[in-house]
């Protein structure tokens, strides 16, 4: 088998250079055994395979010592991602219970999920992939990040204990390490980005977290709008609408403004839960401050 892959690699390199190569029955034997080798040994073309994706996702970008080597990349939207398989592996072995969503929470950005674990439960690789960084990272504790095969990278914070260590190939389901409280974490949970070139994606807009496991669709654009959690509340799940077409996400771009009058009783929290929007998006649209007071008969723009 090796030297079949080595007269393959022949082949392969001159024709890459433009070379003639005599086609002699000698040759032609030796092609029909690269053909029937495709054909019998499934496996050593899955490897061959395998070894050329794990080489094309670690080319670009690759630092096992940082948690975001994107920084000097700009990402232009709406961006396309595609998923080979319907559905994921739960990355904790109990029921996945969202304890604070992605959104804005307590005046700053949170750009994952938190799931709701005990201290010393698995915590497993929700996708097939390679792990890039597992080490200590400021905020997040112990950490673990996982490059996949579609371009995302999915983050496991405040870990307990590491399982794997940078470069490591993992299958989905794979053990990454033990659930905890390190870092910046108020009791034991389980904190899941989801990024794509160092930009985080609402994961609840990729995957569903209900028992079944599903990924929303094999095809699935991104716009700026599952990106930037000031437009999503921590609180409570956002409304979704799923764009499976390049078509729908241009179309969604077009912002829809509505003007809502302020009515007795009305508070800025209370306005947000009603339009599904989040207190600093309508403070962001309307240039006011959370700590604005509103006024009965005020006119507020919403961006739907």
């Amino acid at each position: 088998m090796k030297s079949l892959f080595t007269l393959a690699l022949i082949f392969c390199t001159m024709h890459s250079y433009g070379q003639e190569f005599p086609i002699t029955e000698q040759t032609i034997q030796i092609m029909d055994s690269l053909a029937m080798a495709t054909k019998t040994d499934s496996k050593f073309i899955e490897t061959i395979e395998d070894s050329l994706s794990t080489l094309d996702i670690k080319s670009d970008y690759w630092d096992t010592t940082v948690y975001n080597p994107y920084k000097e990349v700009v990402v232009k939207f709406p961006l396309q991602l595609t998923f080979e398989d319907t559905s994921y592996i739960s990355p904790i072995p109990r029921k996945k219970v969202i304890t604070s969503r992605y959104g804005w929470r307590r005046g700053r950005a949170h750009k994952g999920i938190d799931i709701d674990l005990i201290t010393g439960d698995s915590v497993v690789s929700i996708m097939d992939g390679i792990v890039r960084f597992a080490r200590y990272n400021s905020g997040h504790g112990r950490t673990v990040i996982v490059r996949h095969f579609n371009g995302l990278e999915t983050v496991y914070a405040h870990l307990s204990k590491y399982a794997v260590k940078a470069n490591d190939t993992v299958s989905k389901g794979q053990l990454l390490g033990k659930g905890g409280a390190t870092g910046n974490a108020r009791g034991s949970h389980l904190h899941l980005v989801v990024n794509y070139k160092g930009i985080s994606i609402n994961p609840e807009y990729l995957f569903g977290f209900s028992p079944e496991n599903e990924i929303r669709a094999k095809e699935l654009w991104v716009t700026h709008k599952e990106t930037r959690p000031y437009l999503h509340n921590s609180k409570r799940q956002s409304r979704l609408v799923l764009l499976l077409s390049e078509e729908d996400a241009i179309e969604s771009l077009k912002t829809r403004r509505t003007v809502y009058v302020v009515k007795r009783g009305d508070t800025l929290s209370a306005i947000s839960k009603r339009n599904n929007l989040s207190i600093a998006a309508i403070c962001k649209t309307n240039y006011i401050k959370k700590s604005s007071v509103i006024k009965i008969g005020q006119k507020l723009v919403l961006e739907m």
